[in-house]
């Protein structure tokens, strides 16, 4: 990695010196802060992400309060701008307060980087800045500007969810309040609440909107109740138009964000703005989630999103493909839909890394190049477990029948067994719960719900269960 320390980056140490007193004051000092965002960056996006767009990045200067960094080609700016940019930024601000921008220029091998571009500004969410701040990153997300209803791939499994989110973005009362959006990793529950928020804000560009995780709901309550300030919190999550509450699982068993929530959910309600929900399981399955807070879940719709079929999967390949600019032919992207199958963003993850390689090589994409460079992730899909397996495991472990698994038989020597593999199936795949009861002879969610349930509490008390379950999971896992 280059730091430019001639003229630019002494005078602008120089003048951070003065007018902001907080900044690096040394090329080394700038140098150690970045090792350090790199560390960061690489704990939080893992190895792959980090070895695919970040490694290759290079710190230019410190010009002023921007930080620049170079990447070898167009291509990979656009999608570092599109996806990490914030997060370098936020993560530098945590380390160095007088930063106040991150630009990214194109610096082919050997060249001299080309004019520096800043993260595009995305449309504005609610400025909603407790007084408590402390970090100096927004209260709510900013909504992705790919992440749109033009954007998103409709299928049989997801036909239903966007419905409903089209619905409630061209609505100008609540259409049903909230809207819970839940399924596996992966399968677009995000896609479709930034894509609501785009239409409303299309629409009214005077409505005001917020997107954000759970987790960051907490966080933020949390630095009310430390600066002993909570108002300015209520009266701004409660004055907003629409509030979408991304993987709400996370707030389960956690009292006091509960609380909150609740109140703020409430508050909402009552004054008709629209709340959007989302979550990896059903409002019925997320235990530790407060019977109140369960109750007013259901009061709106819920929206089961499948997981993906053959054809949508290749569906979403071909609109990605196109959307790159890169030549990715038909039997490459049938090839990624038939072997990746987990959830759409493990896809979408290795067309990028193929589209990255053709574009850093100038070679053209064909199956022998994609499985060279998805040998990982291939690797890993072929060790993916599925239900038809677990069921099988199970068969032969107790002496039954594939047809056991899907009868209608209640006697005991079947039903456990049949318990066990539900169990199994929900704690090793990751199929819904719906799609969990389909595959064991069309039973309802709420079954597989207690069979889960049923196991995990008979393992603390049947020592040959357990040893059951556990010989069942290691022979499946070898």
């Amino acid at each position: 990695m280059a730091l430019r320390t001639g003229q630019s980056l002494a005078s602008s140490v120089a003048g951070q010196r003065t007018a902001e007193g907080r900044m690096g004051t040394a090329p080394g000092e700038v140098q150690q802060q970045w090792q350090q965002v790199r560390t960061l960056l690489r704990a939080e996006l893992g190895d792959t992400a980090f070895g695919t767009w970040l490694k290759p990045l290079e710190l230019v200067e410190l010009a002023g309060d921007r930080v620049v960094l170079a990447v070898p080609t167009q291509f990979m700016r656009d999608w570092i701008v599109a996806n990490y940019a914030d997060r370098i930024r936020a993560l530098w601000v945590r380390l160095n307060p007088g930063v106040r921008s991150v630009t990214l220029a194109v610096r082919p091998p050997g060249g001299e980087p080309a004019a520096p571009v800043a993260a595009a500004p995305a449309a504005p969410v609610v400025p909603l800045e407790p007084a408590a701040e402390a970090s100096g990153e927004e209260l709510g997300a900013r909504l992705d500007p790919r992440l749109t209803f033009e954007s998103f791939v409709v299928g049989k499994p997801n036909e239903f969810a966007v419905a409903a989110a089209e619905k409630v973005a061209m609505s100008a009362t609540p259409p049903f309040n909230p809207l819970f959006l839940y399924g596996g990793v992966g399968l677009g529950k995000t896609h479709l609440m930034h894509a609501i928020g785009w239409r409303v804000r299309q629409r009214d560009p005077s409505r005001r909107v917020v997107y954000l995780t759970a987790e960051k709901f907490m966080y933020r309550f949390i630095l009310a109740l430390r600066s002993k300030d909570t108002i300015p919190f209520k009266e701004l999550f409660r004055s907003v138009d629409l509030l979408m509450v991304d993987d709400l699982q996370f707030i389960t068993g956690k009292d006091s964000t509960q609380e909150e929530f609740f109140h703020t959910f409430n508050a909402l309600v009552e004054r008709g703005r629209q709340i959007v929900i989302s979550a990896d399981r059903s409002p019925s399955d997320l235990d530790g989630l407060e019977e109140r807070i369960r109750s007013r879940l259901s009061w709106g719709l819920v929206a089961d999103i499948h997981p993906t079929t053959y054809e949508l999967r290749l569906g979403i390949l071909q609109t990605k493909a196109e959307a790159s600019g890169v030549d990715v032919p038909l039997r490459v992207l049938e090839f990624l839909a038939s072997r990746i199958t987990s959830n759409v963003r493990e896809l979408e993850g290795a067309l990028n890394r193929i589209v990255l390689q053709a574009n850093l090589t100038r070679q053209p994409v064909s199956i022998e190049m994609a499985q060279e460079i998805l040998k990982d992730v291939l690797r890993a899909a072929d060790r993916r477990i599925t239900i038809e397996e677990i069921q099988k495991a199970v068969v032969e472990h107790y002496g039954l029948r594939m047809a056991d698994m899907t009868s209608a038989r209640r006697q005991r020597q079947v039903a456990r067994p049949r318990q066990v593999a539900m169990y199994l199936a929900k704690l090793l795949t990751p199929r819904s719960l719906p799609e969990i009861g389909r595959r064991f002879g069309g039973r309802d969610h709420t079954t597989v719900m207690h069979a889960v349930r049923q196991i995990e509490r008979l393992q603390a008390e049947d020592r040959q269960l357990a040893e059951d379950v556990e010989a069942i999971r290691r022979r499946l896992q070898a």
